[in-house]
């Protein structure tokens, strides 16, 4: 069985932001030489999120409103009691949780087993420091 681990740095200047990394993702999947097997993306930090869905501006555009409206930024205390203990990212740990941790994709073929207009995003929700995304291949 052959694997790769590569991890993918982001630091994005704004709180909140969407960015495909499908390429990034590809690149790996291809420099491990793996023909069948499973891909892992996984965000490794709890206020960030990797999850799969079609790279149409609008519909980044609704995520973004959307989440802000299940969990709105407020840095109080009185909102969140997360932000008692003197954070401010109640709801990037939220956020994070509605978009999900990871995903995985099939490959086949030495490719990422895609269905219709899928790509890989990393979602941020509390940017503007250093964060890690893992991508493990594993297979034959």
């Amino acid at each position: 069985m052959k694997s790769q681990t590569e991890y993918l740095a982001f630091k994005l200047p704004e709180r909140m932001g969407l960015v495909n990394i499908t390429r990034e993702v590809e690149r790996v999947v291809a420099a491990s030489g793996v023909q069948e097997g499973l891909c892992l993306v996984n965000a490794m930090h709890i206020t960030a999120s990797v999850f799969i869905n079609d790279d149409e501006p609008g519909l980044h555009h609704d995520y973004k409103r959307w989440l802000e409206a299940l969990a709105p930024f407020d840095p109080s205390p009185q909102r969140y009691h997360h932000n008692r203990t003197g954070e401010d990212n109640a709801d990037a740990h939220l956020k994070r949780q509605i978009m999900g941790r990871e995903v995985v994709v099939a490959i086949t073929a030495g490719k990422l087993d895609f269905g219709p207009w899928e790509q890989i995003f990393y979602g941020e929700f509390d940017g503007r420091r250093p964060k890690r995304v893992l991508v493990k291949v594993i297979g034959e």
